[in-house]
């Protein structure tokens, strides 16, 4: 049986300790490979080409994104699986975006690697449960943003429109009686049904209301 060769990426000599002594019983992997820095992973990447290479992002010279990006980009078939203590999505993007196939926190599990190590070689993307579960929150709160019912469109008559109007002049129920040639008992009709409409109490809040919405500007039946 081919054993899965791994490279492993991290400046912190505990963290690569760690992983070595987690993975190193596993009898179907080889850890060809170790690297302190970003320059250094994708030189040893394109040199000895693991199937998979666990890339901490942040570590001096150029960054594991950074160094993600250029391995991919040169060798679309290995697999990088990006190790963070972060959370933090716009990390996951990034490594995504860099052509990354997956991410795991740092605090993981021997069983999460080697639960990621055949995700990832089926050809699928794998990332620690917390972050799914951040992904999809996230996902979620975006499309009820997106696909959140709006308000549905008041529909007033010309004439309401005209009330409006000239009740944000100021103009008494009279002065509009006059200006448009109806009986004051039409434009308080009219004026009721706007407010009903917009469900409204005010004359203030009426006036605040179209201002806001422009209501000038509404489909007129």
């Amino acid at each position: 049986m081919k054993k899965i060769r791994l490279l492993i990426a991290d400046d912190h000599e505990l963290i690569l300790e760690g992983i070595r002594s987690m993975l190193h019983s596993a009898d179907h992997l080889e850890i060809v490979e170790v690297a302190t820095n970003g320059s250094d992973a994708v030189e040893k990447a394109l040199s000895c080409q693991p199937d998979i290479v666990f890339m901490d992002i942040s570590m001096p010279g150029i960054s594991g994104i950074e160094a993600c990006a250029g391995i991919t980009g040169m060798r679309p078939g290995i697999k990088v699986i990006a190790l963070s203590q972060h959370e933090d999505e716009a990390y996951i993007y990034q490594i995504l975006k860099a052509g990354g196939s997956g991410y795991m926190l740092k605090n993981s599990t021997r069983e999460e690697f080697i639960t990621a190590i055949k995700i990832v070689m089926s050809g699928e993307k794998y990332f620690s449960p917390h972050i799914s579960d951040r992904l999809i929150s996230d996902l979620f709160a975006r499309k009820k943003i997106e696909y959140e019912p709006k308000d549905q469109p008041v529909h007033l008559t010309r004439r309401e429109i005209e009330i409006i109007r000239l009740l944000a002049e100021d103009l008494s129920n009279q002065e509009i009686s006059e200006r448009l040639h109806i009986s004051q008992r039409t434009v308080e009709t009219h004026r009721r049904n706007v407010m009903q409409k917009l469900k409204i109490k005010s004359i203030v809040s009426l006036i605040r209301y179209a201002a806001k919405h422009d209501l000038t500007d509404l489909h007129l039946k």
